[in-house]
């Protein structure tokens, strides 16, 4: 039996405490200029409740992008034009900004890829290479598809086993389970930081000495944290872990693979050509010195340069604010969303981040998300890209509100109200 124990509920903001964060709150939306448009013809407010799925971007971000197309575009490492040195230079100091913000030990530990989705394909790729027939990978029953598919298909590849930890009905992991799971054949252990349909907290920290201490290596989906709370790879005590810039304020488009060094190092690239080969000859090739080797082609500098911007605004902002400002602000909404007849709000993990998913008996989600759109409040509909957690919940489709930064009482509030409109009219077409 592990000892790990999930952590108790955290303290959120209420009163006083609560109205100033919603003041705070106010004040950022101002650096967000699609968040002073309206979307009906009514001139209703923008409501934007889908930040799970990508979050909007500030003006910090969007000037960044629109100053290095006026004056650093060039592409990098292959132009020793001035130009592209200078754009050399910003996608170095993007990799620089990464490695500081999720406290890695060098840059050289940070690869781009195009999102959390590519780089698990990259590290499924290369890493159950080194796998034999037989292997296994823990996985979670929630973790989402960018998580899953990727070893999937590496089972049919590479002969591995995937396993899953199971999770409870309130929506946390059954922890006590992983002793049962991990064996000497166990290679790696890959979970969610949080649930992105159930906005489950999962407590990496803990759970990461016993997964060391049987001799497997521990990856994180940080897909949904990252853009909502601090990161430190070294106090999760991750050997991988991956990132999508555009929920966090960047660009789509870019994104991240952390891995420890040495762990890197001793991995076969999974793409050729680019920069990822140090020679090339017409009998073969040498591979390149990392980070490059797995960065083949051309990268997103535009990317990178957003994304640098945005984990500076992330950091000016304070992780640890925009953690507790949101996971309050659905504590908020989910209370009234409960009172509401035919409401369900779905799971209670002990630690919820700033999002849930919900349902309004009798009526789908795609037709109640058409509904809450008439008022310009936009949320997400279906499986959430989490299909066997959806199953096992036993939810053909929900609906997912998610909030961040610039997310206010009131946008809660304009969806308690219209929630409240669609139960007591039943219908909503």
């Amino acid at each position: 039996m592990t000892n790990i124990m999930q952590t108790g509920a955290r303290g959120l903001l209420k009163g006083a405490a609560f109205d100033a964060a919603d003041a705070k709150a106010q004040g950022i939306r101002e650096d967000f200029p699609i968040l002073t448009a309206s979307l009906t013809k009514q001139g209703a407010p923008l409501v934007y409740l889908d930040s799970a799925a990508t979050s909007q971007k500030p003006g910090a971000v969007i000037d960044a992008i629109v100053d290095y197309y006026e004056n650093t575009n060039a592409n990098v490492y292959r132009s020793i034009h001035r130009l592209g040195e200078k754009a050399t230079a910003a996608l170095e100091s993007g990799r620089a900004a990464v490695a500081d913000y999720i406290g890695a030990a060098s840059s050289r530990e940070i690869i781009f890829t195009r999102g959390t989705t590519e780089s698990f394909n990259l590290l499924a790729s290369s890493l159950c290479r080194r796998f034999e027939a037989g292997d296994e990978i823990i996985l979670s029953e929630m973790e989402h598809h960018a998580n899953i598919v990727p070893w999937h298909m590496a089972a049919k590849n590479y002969g591995v086993v995937l396993k899953f930890l199971p999770l409870n009905e309130a929506g946390d992991l059954e922890l006590s389970d992983l002793d049962r799971l991990l064996n000497p054949r166990t290679k790696l252990v890959s979970l969610t930081h949080i649930s992105n349909l159930l906005g489950t907290i999962n407590p990496i920290g803990q759970i990461a000495p016993l997964v060391h201490a049987r001799g497997a290596l521990l990856a994180v989906d940080a897909a949904q944290s990252l853009p909502h709370m601090p990161i430190d790879v070294k106090a999760l005590g991750a050997d991988f872990l991956a990132f999508s810039g555009h929920k966090a304020f960047a660009p789509m488009g870019i994104g991240c693979l952390y891995g420890r060094q040495e762990l890197l190092e001793s991995l076969p690239p999974w793409q050729g050509g680019g920069e990822m080969i140090s020679a090339v000859g017409l009998h073969g090739f040498s591979v390149n010195e990392l980070p490059w080797k797995f960065e083949a082609g051309t990268p997103n500098v535009e990317g990178v340069v957003g994304l640098e911007a945005a984990l500076d605004y992330m950091r000016r902002l304070d992780p640890t604010w925009i953690d507790t400002w949101t996971a309050s602000l659905a504590a908020y909404a989910i209370e009234r969303l409960e009172a509401i007849p035919g409401v369900t709000v779905h799971g209670a993990p002990r630690l919820r981040a700033g999002l849930f998913p919900f349902t309004l008996a009798g009526v789908h989600a795609h037709d109640l998300a058409a509904f809450l759109d008439r008022s310009g409040i936009a949320v997400r509909a279906g499986k959430h890209c989490a299909h066997p957690l959806s199953d096992k919940l036993e939810l053909l489709s929900s609906c997912r509100a998610s909030f961040h930064a610039y997310s206010t009482r009131a946008d809660a509030d304009a969806l308690i109200k219209r929630l409240t409109a669609a139960a007591r009219r039943g219908v909503i077409v």
